[in-house]
């Protein structure tokens, strides 16, 4: 059962990690929308944005803002690392006794943080978000509708409908993510795999304030592969009972074949004398030709991860990290590995 905590507004301090990529139009925006969220709020806060290598006038701002801001860390990365590797950098280098996650792109209100929060405080170790409402086109909500079902169909944890990264986390739980070893990660899969006391909180989720998706089409497929390779061996054993219903097939034309041709028998008007046609036996040699390629596809799945991890790199490589202290003075730039996201102490 959760244990409820007390909010000391002298020792508490919240951190905000949020991601960005070449949001120079909508984080002016989520900027003012953030500090008029937390700004009168009786506790610390901090907002940890990280530059995901942007080609635009992002990574200018963020300095700009940590500059004039001592609430405000910026982590710049040497290059795009992608958004799960940025959220990662973010949470590596949050100082946040709870630990929330919001897009840069105001889909997600910063004012759900607060009622999060409020659930933090009842003891709740997670709070993730849940959309009750997306105001997207019918293809998406759809896609998104079905492959939060497959997904929790297939993973070995107990996956959440519907729940995205927006989410609150303790100090806690956030160390045991930072400690864990795999560089390729799928950071909801992995809050649910962590445990803990876990609860949802529905919200509505609005349309992007201003700018483009930097979620394509093809990048939601990969973020959507990343999790179902990550977190469950469905696939691999598809192959298997793929396998052997094809086998199984292939033993019963075998005896179907023998009996056939014992017996003279006549299916379809086709006696066992007769020349079949080209057209079935080329479409059974596509048949198993796209068995065989999607089987050795999985496979490809899998042990291109098994690759990824065996070599050891960073999820992601800090360049500087843009800080200014409670005197007013710049925080020294720090170039860093992500392996070791614990190797930064808490200021």
């Amino acid at each position: 059962m959760p244990h409820p905590r007390s909010l000391d507004s002298d020792d508490f301090l919240l951190s905000v990690v949020v991601p960005c990529y070449n949001e120079q139009e909508v984080l002016p925006l989520t900027h003012a929308r953030l500090l008029e969220a937390f700004g009168a709020a009786p506790f610390r806060f901090q907002i940890v944005y990280v530059n995901d290598g942007s080609r635009d006038a992002t990574g200018a701002m963020l300095e700009e803002y940590a500059a004039a801001d001592t609430r405000v860390k910026a982590v710049i990365l040497s290059r795009n690392f992608g958004h799960q590797a940025a959220v990662s950098a973010g949470l590596a280098h949050a100082d946040g006794d709870a630990i929330g996650i919001i897009d840069a792109d105001l889909q997600d209100p910063p004012e759900v943080i607060l009622a999060m929060l409020d659930k933090w405080r009842a003891g709740y170790d997670v709070i993730y978000g849940v959309r009750r409402k997306r105001k997207e086109s019918l293809f998406k909500r759809t896609a998104y509708t079905l492959f939060y079902r497959i997904f929790r169909s297939v993973a070995e944890v107990d996956m959440p409908l519907d729940a995205g990264d927006f989410c609150l986390m303790d100090r806690h739980v956030l160390d045991v993510l930072n400690d864990l070893p795999e560089s390729e990660r799928y950071l909801r899969g992995l809050r649910a795999w962590v445990g803990f006391s876990q609860t949802a909180l529905e919200y509505e989720r609005a349309v992007r304030a201003a700018g483009v998706t930097k979620y394509p089409f093809r990048k939601l497929v990969k973020l959507a592969a990343d999790g179902i390779f990550s977190f469950s061996t469905a696939p691999l054993t598809l192959v298997f009972y793929a396998g052997l219903i094809t086998a199984a097939i292939a033993v019963a034309g075998l005896i179907f074949t023998f009996v056939q041709r014992v017996f003279d028998i006549t299916v379809f008007g086709v006696a066992p004398t007769d020349i079949p046609g080209f057209t079935a036996l080329a479409l059974m040699i596509l048949f198993l030709g796209a068995v065989q390629m999607l089987s050795v596809g999985i496979l490809g799945e899998y042990i291109g991860r098994i690759f990824v991890e065996v070599k050891r790199r960073p999820t992601y490589i800090v360049r500087t990290i843009e800080r200014t202290a409670e005197g007013g003075t710049a925080g020294p730039k720090v170039v860093e590995a992500g392996r070791e996201p614990q190797a930064e102490s808490r200021k």
